[in-house]
């Protein structure tokens, strides 16, 4: 068991971390892209579908794993438990990437499902081998969605995958390269996949 040490930053890197949880991060940018994308009601009605798939439905079932024992913890900190959770992510983003195509959709909101697709396909190759921090992926991913949804001024977040970083950090959950790389993996599947898309 990992020992982390004790304090006030300890206490902050683990709100950090409960704040830019990779189900926090999707479900507000899959809210914040569909109320751009269609604005008022309609926008937050195909965000909220959005969040459902990408979000909820995986969240619910790291829950359930983590009830059940299967799982140590909601941040599945364990690699070798990761493959199953991130498969049934996986599965759910697809199938409401097919629901929203069949629906409708605007595009931003598929490009970013479609981006999230992706990146748990990159998410369960390397998680075989390597502990990646979903967590950074996710703020990196995260930062350029919103970049590219409204603009250079929104590179104003872009301090949220350096802090999602230097909590996993801090709580030791990950090592300073396995935050780098996925706050490089975030960044480029955003960067590539919701660019192109949307």
């Amino acid at each position: 068991m990992v020992v982390v040490p004790p304090g006030p930053a300890t206490r902050l890197a683990r709100l950090v971390t409960e704040l830019t949880a990779p189900a926090v991060l999707v479900s507000v940018l899959t809210l914040v892209v569909g109320w751009q994308a269609a604005s008022g009601a309609h926008g937050l009605a195909w965000g909220l579908l959005a969040t459902l798939f990408a979000s909820g439905i995986p969240f619910a079932y790291i829950l359930g794993g983590v009830r059940r024992g299967r799982l140590t913890d909601h941040h599945v900190g364990v690699r070798e438990q990761r493959r199953v959770p991130l498969l049934f992510g996986l599965a759910s983003a697809a199938a409401g990437l097919a629901l929203l195509a069949a629906l409708g959709a605007p595009r931003p909101v598929l490009a970013l499902v479609a981006a999230g697709v992706v990146g748990l396909v990159v998410a369960v190759a390397v998680s075989h081998w390597w502990k990646m921090s979903i967590h950074t992926a996710v703020a990196a991913g995260a930062v350029v969605v919103l970049a590219l949804t409204f603009g250079p001024r929104l590179l104003a977040v872009a301090p949220l995958p350096v802090l999602a970083g230097w909590s996993r950090v801090r709580l030791r959950a990950h090592t300073v390269p396995q935050v780098v790389v996925g706050g490089v993996v975030g960044a480029a599947v955003a960067g590539l996949v919701f660019a192109a898309l949307r």
